[in-house]
């Protein structure tokens, strides 16, 4: 196949070679089920035909989903093709002897707050969120008899925290109220505009004026200072670092004070839920919403390539030689690495392009480890009995040098993990009396091997030994997704990446995946990046695939075209200089 495809690229056959020859010949129009006018373009030269369609979407991950329906909303016609034989990416669970496992993701605080999922009204189509006690605890040691505890409600939270250090409690009420004043313009400008433009102004008057200095400050602390800057006591500041933790920002770093800021926020307003009867059914609703709009789905078909000519994205070939030509737009619910290094022909990514992917960083590899438990998880902290995900293993402390273990490959002998209760959220998971729980830890950036993730599962459960001693007498089995098994069962997950590239602030924004791109246009006219290697970045939010549908329906429109010529003209000028010598500082070479 690779033969193949070389010869097509240097040649120029296939799509594009067909497109010249069908807009002479004209089209004729077949029609399949749920679909809306799926065509045929003959070619007089082969005989051979391409389906045509408005817009393939190649991967149907949540984002491809979000982006279907999205396009199919506007009379579109669209067919998405997934390679999996599920539709769902990384938002999936399998059922084993009665269990419903997660097999990637399985709490959406986010997703459930999300303004993008919920305009879709997926209630509608068979989607309903399940909720623990409580969302989470965060227990750093056997010696903890509570752990520091987020409560459903806020005025419950804030009294513990009071209970740990007079004054914490209000502290969090005040952090609560920051959020409820200025949670819609916030998540409307990370989730649904790119650039940010129109919802800034809204979220700056929410703020106001004389307070915006100080939110910038407070959104670019390291989430240990910001920690200790809020919080007397210990808890607070545990809580915000182990919320931090579900991405990949030292906590030493800036942007990590905002992710733990914002994610415990959600966890107060909608907790950490999960939709009832496993990952799988958010996925589910996601195609029967795109379906009923008229978008058509399927899946075990994996693209090989995009076809470019002129400067445009034209359509996709199958590896078994299906052609689907691409009227307006194809978008790639994919990683940034898998678009450009393997969709698209050599020829089509200029040397600056390719220079600044070399460049592009994953997120840490991920260790998951599933159990199947005959009872509850025995906590030595009380709250954890009830909590939807517990951060398990280091305190505020300890996650500065479980993380420096992690920047200097070391794998740590303590680790700190995240630790969902699946039956606990959702009873319908697993047998009653039961516990289907999961946990998740990282590696070292590089550090893959299945010798060093059997250390690290070694030092996991001995963590949980601590913690919860006598557990493994309820332990029925564990199934184990190293960073490779991860990345074999989804592409997308590069070396178990599970954020579609580091959230570090060297990788937002303009500079997602790459500097100049941040947003889902790329280089090539008609072709989006609607994945998490886009901003707004990783999480089950709908946001990154609804940002590439809505460029691709402001570029079809008259208004769109001068403005996009412009940012093609712009990215073309600045992907035909390679980064010098001092590229991290954006410096050109001496003598350019």
């Amino acid at each position: 196949m690779a033969t193949t495809d070389a010869s097509r690229r240097s040649s120029g056959t296939g799509i594009a070679a067909d497109i010249r020859e069908t807009d002479s010949t004209g089209t004729r129009t077949t029609r399949a089920p749920g679909s809306r006018g799926i065509r045929a373009a003959g070619t007089r030269a082969t005989g051979e035909r391409a389906e045509v369609v408005d817009a393939v979407i190649v991967g149907g991950g949540h984002h491809g989903l979000v982006a279907a329906a999205t396009l199919a909303d506007a009379g579109w016609d669209v067919l998405l093709l997934e390679a999996r034989d599920t539709l769902g990416g990384a938002v999936s669970s399998r059922d084993v002897d009665g269990w419903v496992l997660d097999e990637f993701s399985a709490c959406h605080p986010l997703g459930a707050a999300s303004p993008v999922l919920r305009e879709l009204d997926l209630t509608a189509h068979g989607l309903q969120w399940a909720h623990a006690e409580r969302p989470v605890v965060h227990v750093a040691s056997g010696d903890d008899a509570q752990g520091s505890t987020m409560e459903g409600d806020a005025e419950a939270t804030a009294a513990l925290l009071d209970a740990d250090h007079p004054g914490d409690g209000d502290t969090w009420l005040r952090l609560v109220r920051q959020w409820d004043a200025i949670r819609e313009p916030l998540l409307a400008s990370l989730l649904t505009r790119w650039p940010p433009v129109r919802s800034v102004g809204p979220l700056l008057a929410r703020i106001g004026a004389t307070q915006v200095p100080d939110f910038v400050r407070f959104a670019l602390l390291p989430v240990d200072r910001m920690g200790a800057e809020l919080f007397n006591g210990a808890r607070g500041g545990q809580i915000l670092s182990g919320n931090a933790m579900h991405a990949d920002i030292p906590p030493e770093a800036p942007g990590s004070g905002l992710f733990g800021w914002i994610m415990s926020m959600l966890a107060q307003d909608v907790g950490f839920p999960s939709p009832r009867g496993g990952t799988q059914r958010l996925a589910d609703a996601l195609a029967s919403r795109a379906r009923a709009a008229g978008a058509r789905l399927e899946t075990g078909q994996q693209v090989a390539r995009i076809a470019v000519a002129g400067g445009r994205a034209h359509g996709v070939e199958t590896v078994d030689g299906r052609r689907i030509r691409a009227r307006r737009a194809v978008i790639a619910d994919t990683s940034a690495p898998d678009l450009y290094d393997r969709l698209l022909p050599t020829s089509a990514v200029p040397a600056g392009l390719r220079a600044r992917l070399d460049r592009f960083e994953w997120d840490l590899p991920t260790l998951k480890l599933n159990y199947r438990l005959s009872a509850p998880m025995p906590w030595v902290a009380e709250r954890a009995h009830g909590a939807a995900v517990v951060h398990a293993g280091q305190d505020r402390q300890g996650l500065v040098r479980w993380s420096a273990d992690l920047g200097s490959g070391q794998v740590p002998s303590r680790p700190f993990a995240l630790v969902g209760q699946m039956t606990t959220i959702d009873p319908s998971r697993s047998p009653e009396g039961t516990e289907a729980l999961w946990l998740y830890t990282h590696l070292p950036r590089g550090i893959t091997d299945a010798a060093s993730a059997d250390r690290l599962t070694d030092a996991c459960e001995d963590m949980l030994d601590d913690l919860a001693p006598g557990w493994r007498e309820h332990l029925v089995d564990r199934w184990d997704q190293r960073p490779q098994d991860l990345h074999a069962a989804n592409a997308n997950l590069g070396s178990g990446a599970v954020g579609g590239g580091t959230m570090q602030l060297f990788q937002q924004a303009i500079w997602r995946p790459v500097t100049g791109l941040g947003g889902p246009r790329t280089h090539v006219e008609g072709l989006y990046l609607g994945s998490a290697a886009t901003h707004p970045g990783g999480g089950v939010h709908g946001g990154c695939g609804y940002l590439a549908a809505r460029a691709a329906l402001q570029d079809s429109r008259w208004w769109g075209r001068p403005v996009r010529s412009l940012s093609l003209a712009a990215l073309h000028r600045l992907y035909a200089d390679l980064p010098g010598v001092g590229a991290s500082a954006g410096l050109r070479p001496q003598g350019r």
